[in-house]
């Protein structure tokens, strides 16, 4: 497999953006997005010289400032005092795959050719791609409405030779990290630095984060649930085809599939149970894992929607003989979809610790918190506790973002969506879930230790022999926290297909 993606050669998916992130492929600009770049350009450059209207943000200032006239000497100018006065994204620093991601999404935008940038400035983005030189970003200050213009403005300060940069290691100015590498600055044109800066890039870079992960975790949760299921002795009979067909939710239909897969061949399963039925939080995998199966779903196909979209403004039409002025960097898709995402997962966290709390209460033959000495042990009791603090997290971090509004630049820009904020806590709660799953396969994994020995799945059984390899049984009381955290490195590292 050739390790360069040619950017703009075709739609990005999220399996190309998973190679290009986690193979570390380079970007070379494709020949067919150069020409369209290029077009587009010298489309505009014909346009502002024959001209005698004003063209938003091309000719005139920005925001509630469209009605000041800029003359033709300081058109480049205006775009550098764009990016220099828009550079205000503060809080904390965006970790480095959320700025590469940015990158490869803002390249890709601008390589459909409906933008007006220069082949340079696409190219230098790359460049920067390429070379890890990651500009430094802060997760807030984003209204997600007029793209997000704080944070894309800190992301492409550098490309004009200002703000700083992580290179080796290393925070440093980004004009000598550009003369190390013998670039010179960017000299922006018109529109530059609008294109630049407009645009759904913060958010959708998070979301596509999120998004990936949430794909594995999503797995992971029905693989840890069918061994908390083992370990309470629960029933396979809500886990059946039929009883899905009659209620035939996508999602739902896969869960009680893969969760019949994962227990093929258990032991037990398979046992004679003396109870008719199953808490909720054991008989209604599949109805609730599987909702946010379909919930992930539905804000992917948003999502993919959103990363193959020209998201700045004013969009050129060089075809048409057009330069619209219209509102595609509005983030309200992202920022209801990803408050519907934050939902669905903290969901998935919420029934997890349900059924560590049936684990620990010394039910079906079980011991009191999973220790064979409770008392002088307190065995598997705070673990709970941590859960249940981070789904009490999780609900606040599900306010709905997408909610609120607060108007701004005097009045012009009206409406905002928030989609910055929805991204930022999304992955908050994909963190907290994370942590209540590696708990959950903490106790499950303890609850079926119990059991021997009798056996599980061949399946799982092999999963827990890989667990076990890393993390061992508890029979008297150990430091918790590092349990935990070697759980999450092993559920991170481990892959079993189902």
């Amino acid at each position: 497999m050739s390790n360069v993606y040619y950017v703009g050669s075709g739609e990005l998916s999220f399996e190309i953006i998973e190679r290009i992130i986690n193979e570390n492929l380079k970007l070379e600009l494709s020949a067919e997005a150069k020409l369209r770049i290029q077009k587009c350009r010298d489309y505009l450059d014909c346009k502002i010289a024959s001209s005698v209207e004003p063209l938003y943000g091309i000719t005139t200032g920005f925001g509630s400032l469209c009605n000041k006239t800029i003359s033709p000497d300081e058109l480049g100018m205006l775009q550098e005092n764009l990016i220099k006065s828009h550079a205000c994204s503060v809080g904390d620093e965006i970790r480095p795959v959320i700025i590469k991601l940015m990158m490869l999404l803002k390249a890709h935008a601008l390589s459909l050719g409906h933008s007006g940038v220069q082949v340079i400035t696409v190219q230098r983005i790359l460049d920067f791609f390429n070379n890890d030189v990651l500009p430094i970003v802060y997760d807030r200050g984003s209204l997600g409405a007029s793209g997000d213009l704080a944070p894309l403005a800190n992301l492409f300060l550098p490309l004009i030779g200002v703000g700083d940069v992580n290179y080796k290691g290393q925070k440093r100015e980004a004009i000598s990290v550009l003369d190390e590498f013998g670039w010179e600055p960017v000299k922006l044109m018109s529109k530059e630095g609008l294109a630049l800066l407009n645009g759904t890039q913060f958010m959708s870079a998070n979301g596509v984060f999120a998004l990936l992960k949430a794909f594995r975790l999503s797995k992971k949760a029905d693989l840890i649930a069918a061994l908390s299921l083992e370990a309470f002795d629960g029933r396979i009979d809500p886990f059946m085809d039929c009883i899905q067909q009659i209620r035939p939710h996508r999602g739902q239909i896969e869960t009680g599939h893969n969760i019949r897969t994962l227990l093929e061949g258990s032991e037990l399963i398979a046992r004679p149970k003396a109870h008719v039925q199953d808490p909720y939080s054991f008989r209604c995998i599949p109805q609730v894992h599987g909702a946010t199966k379909d919930a992930i779903r539905y804000v992917a196909s948003v999502l993919l929607t959103e990363i193959n979209s020209v998201t700045d403004n004013p969009t050129i039409f060089p075809d048409d003989d057009q330069i619209i002025s219209g509102g595609n960097f509005h983030g309200q898709p992202l920022a209801i979809s990803y408050d519907f995402l934050a939902i669905a997962l903290a969901e998935l966290g919420n029934i997890s610790e349900r059924r560590v709390a049936q684990l620990i209460m010394g039910l079906r033959g079980l011991p009191e918190f999973l220790v064979a000495n409770p008392g002088l042990n307190s065995g598997f009791m705070i673990p709970q506790y941590a859960a249940a603090s981070m789904v009490s997290q999780n609900k606040m971090y599900c306010y709905a973002a997408s909610s609120d509004s607060i108007v701004s630049s005097n009045g012009q820009e009206d409406h905002v969506s928030m989609g910055a904020n929805a991204a930022t806590k999304l992955y908050k709660v994909m963190d907290n879930l994370e942590l209540i799953l590696s708990i959950e396969l903490m106790n499950a994994a303890q609850g079926i230790d119990f059991r021997r020995p009798a056996k599980t799945s061949p399946l799982l059984e092999r999963f827990l022999c890989q667990y076990r390899k890393e993390v061992p049984f508890v029979k008297d009381d150990i430091v918790m926290y590092k349990e935990i955290h070697k759980t999450v490195a092993f559920l991170n590292r481990s892959k079993i297909d189902y």
